[in-house]
Formats: structure tokens, sequence, C-alpha cells
């Protein structure tokens, strides 16, 4: 078993799939250093937290993870609270920086002796119509090499080699939401206890706490706008007026230490199997990151990607891979679906004749329909944690 990236769902499967005997080699194209400190999201739904109690895998978010169920909204109509950890379900999310839970997943793996290629670039997959697909890759010292295997899983991410080789036939269904966030690590304390979600003429802004220390902030910017383009002064201003820190309360101020533009959009593959290829992760489907369902989703198809395998491998039984895209779509097309709802909720995005008066009206109702109706609460949080 061939499995491209060292990501979540990655690193996932291949702990599953060695802990149950299943010979599997991760090709990883970055260094080990890289792949511990790449930073991402850190909202880690309540499933995702079973999924890796289940195997054993939780003890470092155990640790060090914060239970988080409150999330703000600040607009012009004043601002209200989600206890979402008391609506829908009753879940809540477990604040764990994603490079920490790929850290301990990493680390698992090679104490139990799995094996991962660093700084190997997977290049293409062949034969996957066969019975024994191949992968090219290039080593680090630039040499070509060639893996065989019974399946590849494509753990890669939307520009990795997995989806370069995908059949003619393969579908690729792209949203674009036409709305652009500058994202901020910023080296500060959190300024609430919960996530702020500020809806503003000028535009979004976003508050998610990472840990005691650091804080992510997202401001909406023109799309094409270079992140180094706004100098820390601006960032601050900008922050300040559209969470109306004048209303609420100061920001907690820190030094900038990492930017990055994220233009908000949404893709799926259909299927995620084709012969012995199968997709996992961002390989599947990438989501606007107004939801934090990325991690979760790699989370939860990455075991019922291990369990088919098993299943097969192990078994002889091929029934659950034979479903496994099926069942992942479902998921996936309604982690879709919630994500677009918070992209419009979110954001004022200008048309082909510019900012819609009547656009505007629709999300100020739908906030109001969120501060004042115990049925759209439940709704809200049942979807917004859950996978």
């Amino acid at each position: 078993m061939v499995i491209l990236g060292a990501g979540p769902a990655g690193l996932l499967l291949g702990n599953l799939l060695h802990g149950s005997g299943i010979d599997c080699v991760v090709l990883e194209r970055a260094d080990r250093g890289h792949v511990r400190t790449r930073a991402r999201a850190g909202f880690l739904a309540a499933n995702t937290v079973r999924v890796l109690e289940r195997h054993g895998l939780a003890d470092g978010l155990h640790r060090a993870g914060r239970a988080h169920g409150t999330c703000e909204f600040r607009t012009e109509d004043g601002r209200f609270r989600l206890d979402y950890g008391r609506l829908g379900r009753g879940e809540r999310h477990t604040v764990y920086p994603q490079q920490e839970l790929v850290t301990d997943l990493l680390n698992r793996f090679l104490d139990a002796g799995g094996r991962i290629r660093f700084e190997t670039e997977a290049l293409a997959v062949h034969d996957a119509d066969g019975p024994h697909p191949t992968v090219t890759a290039r080593e680090p010292d630039g040499r070509p090499t060639r893996w065989r295997a019974r399946y590849v899983a494509g753990c890669d991410g939307r520009h990795g080699a997995a989806r370069r080789s995908l059949p003619p036939g393969a579908l690729r269904h792209r949203h674009d939401h036409g709305a652009t966030w500058l994202g901020l690590l910023v080296q500060a304390p959190p300024s609430l206890d919960a996530v702020g979600y500020a809806v503003h003429r000028r535009g979004f802004a976003g508050h998610m706490a990472r840990t005691a220390e650091v804080t992510r902030y997202y401001l909406q910017c023109d799309r094409g706008t270079p992140a180094d383009a706004w100098p820390e002064e601006r960032i601050w201003h900008e922050l300040d007026v559209r969470m109306r820190a004048a209303d609420h309360g100061p920001l907690h101020r820190g030094p900038v230490v990492h930017r990055t533009v994220v233009d908000l959009d949404s893709d799926v593959v259909e299927p995620l199997r084709h012969g012995a290829l199968l997709l996992a992760g961002d390989a599947a489907s990438v989501l606007s990151p107004s939801a934090a369902k990325g991690a979760n989703l790699a989370v939860l198809e990455a075991e019922l990607l291990a369990e088919a395998l098993v299943d097969d491998l192990a078994h002889g039984d091929p029934r659950a891979l034979d479903q496994y895209s099926r069942r992942c779509l479902a998921h996936i097309w309604r982690a879709q679906e919630f994500s677009h709802w918070m992209v419009r909720l979110l954001h004022a995005v200008p048309g082909p004749y510019g900012r819609s008066p009547f656009e505007d009206s629709l999300r100020r109702a739908r906030l109001e329909s969120l501060r004042t109706s115990r049925t759209h609460q439940d709704w809200f949080a049942e979807n917004y944690v859950g996978v």
C-alpha cells in the first residue's frame, strides 16, 4: 500500500493500516520539520475526537486540547452569542492546532515502525485500473524511483500527484465563492473567549483562538491582494473597526508572525475511487475555511478508507471498499452545503453589477433568525460541529 501525503488523512490512514498488519509506506514531498510545523486549522469536531480515541491516538489532544463551544457574532445590530455546545446534539469542538495533531500521528507512526519517505515527491500514479498500480517519484537526491502496490491512497492535496493522475472521466466540481481572506497569525492572547465572526460593510473579520499566546485573525480583502500589502498599522485598524472594538472592548495586540491570502473556493472530485487509486482529505475535496471542516472530513475519510482496505486486504471482503466513495461523498456534500451557507452569512460579495442591497438584506435577515430562533440555532449547532 502506498500513501501519498503526510497530512492528517495520510498519517491517520498509515497508523490504522500499520496497526492492522497491512504493509504501507508514506511518500511525502516536504521534509520532516516542515510536516511538523506547517500551520493549519485547529478546531477538531466531536467525531474527530471519537475517532482518535477509538484508535488510541488522542493522548496529545487530551493533554493540551481545550474544549470550546461558543461563538459570537458582531453585526450592525449589535452582538449575540451562541453556546452551540448546549444546542443541537450538545457537541463541542476541541481546540488543538493541526500541526500538533500531525506531530502526534507522525511520532506514533514512526515509533511503531511505520515507513515515511520524506522529501520524496510523487509525480504520477500509473495503471490504476490494473491489479498492480505504480507510483513514479523523485528521491531527495533527484533520482527517479518507482513504487508498486495493490492500492494507492491519494492524500496529497488538490495539487498532488493523485489528482493529476485521475482519468478523463473523473468529475471535478469547483465553486468560487468570490471572497478572499487575509489570514494572520498574531503573537497575542485571544481577545475573546469565543470564536468571533464580525459582519461589517467594510468586509468580514474573524477571530479564532489557537493557544493561550497565539490568535488567528482573518480579514476580508480584495481578490489579488498580496499577503504583505497591508502594514500592521492598517491591519489593526481594520480589525478594530470591523470587530467594533470601540463598542465591545479592545483587541489584544501583538506582532503578526505569519500571513497568507486565501481565496475562498470549494471543489469536489467524483467518484473518490478510480480502480486502485482512492482519494481522501484535500485530494478528495476542498472546502472554504469558513466552517472548519477540512481536517475533520480528512479524519472521517481516513477511518472509513482504513476499515475498507483492511476488510479487502486482510479478509478478502471488498464490499466496504466498493461503497467508500458513496459514503464519503454524502458527508462531503453536506459539509459543502453548510460551508457555502456560512460564506453567504458572513460576506458581502460584489456581484457583476457591484454590491447588492438585496443580498445585504438577506444576510441581515439570516443573522436575525440565528439570533432569535431556537430551531435555527439547533440546526446551526448540529452542522457547525458535525461532519
